[in-house]
């Protein structure tokens, strides 16, 4: 099934919009629609912060990826200052979602199928 998401009102999609759109084209109520995008980004969230890789086939990686401390400025005084060890969130991008955002006809390389 293909959600259409043609009537966005901003450029980011939201949360909410994501349950409107589970209400309108699949059917749950709207409260249902709501849960279940609240379970689902609870999920990915509680995963990464346990230090757990969430792999979405057809979409992507989320990975946690700890930073090394290194020494920093601060731009506009030229104060150096260090900046603290700390995770981060890294995503990267399946090659089939990376070929729907490129449109190509044959995948990657461009070549027809």
């Amino acid at each position: 099934m293909e959600l259409a998401v043609e009537s966005l009102e901003t450029p980011a999609l939201t949360k909410a919009q994501l349950a409107e759109l589970l209400f309108e084209q699949i059917g749950l109520n709207k409260r249902e629609s709501k849960d279940m995008i609240d379970a689902f980004f609870d999920l990915v969230s509680t995963s990464l912060v346990e230090g757990k890789d969430v792999k979405i086939s057809g979409f992507g990686n989320f990975q946690i990826r700890t930073k090394a401390p290194r020494p920093g400025r601060n731009p506009r005084t030229g104060e150096a200052i260090p900046i603290e060890a700390r995770r981060v969130v890294t995503f990267h991008a399946s090659h089939k979602l990376k070929e729907q955002i490129q449109g190509l006809p044959g995948g990657a390389d461009g070549t027809l199928p």
